[in-house]
């Protein structure tokens, strides 16, 4: 599935941007009432940020292998509003509210068919340098594929 990402304006000059997924709830992913096991949701939001990256020209493998950091899990919020049932063609939202600095927050919103909101949460991941071994400011490679969508000339 593919995606797109806005940049959108959530108060008066301030900006974000938000990236709109689709995946279909597996057989495999549900529980035994076919609800989609509270287990994966953890994944989806995984599969919202990394497309998101992925979208505006950046892969956790090049950001990895390349430039040897990682973006470890500090701390994930969810709410579950009502059950994804299996076959359900989900969108997984992901939006930054602001720019990294020590940190990055993603908040997530997955929806139904429907448009219904099913959960919604954060995922906050921090920066880690491999190579020192030392968590370090957003990567300035990172900033520079962000920043335009943050600029208020975009809109």
């Amino acid at each position: 599935m593919t995606g797109i990402c806005v940049p959108l304006r959530k108060r008066k000059q301030e900006l974000m941007i938000s990236f709109d997924y689709q995946k279909r709830v597996r057989y495999g992913e549900t529980d035994q009432m076919k609800y989609l096991y509270y287990g994966n949701y953890a994944q989806y939001y995984e599969i919202g940020r990394v497309e998101m990256l992925r979208n505006i020209g950046l892969t956790y493998k090049e950001m990895e292998e390349e430039h040897r950091i990682l973006m470890p899990v500090v701390s994930m919020q969810m709410r579950f509003v009502r059950p994804a049932y299996y076959d359900e063609l989900l969108t997984i939202r992901t939006t930054l509210r602001e720019l990294p600095d020590q940190f990055i927050v993603f908040h997530m919103e997955l929806f139904n068919e429907k448009g219904k909101l099913v959960n919604g949460g954060t995922v906050k991941l921090c920066f880690f340098d491999e190579i020192s071994q030392k968590t370090v400011p957003a990567p300035e490679f990172l900033l520079e594929k962000l920043r335009p969508s943050f600029e208020a000339d975009q809109l």
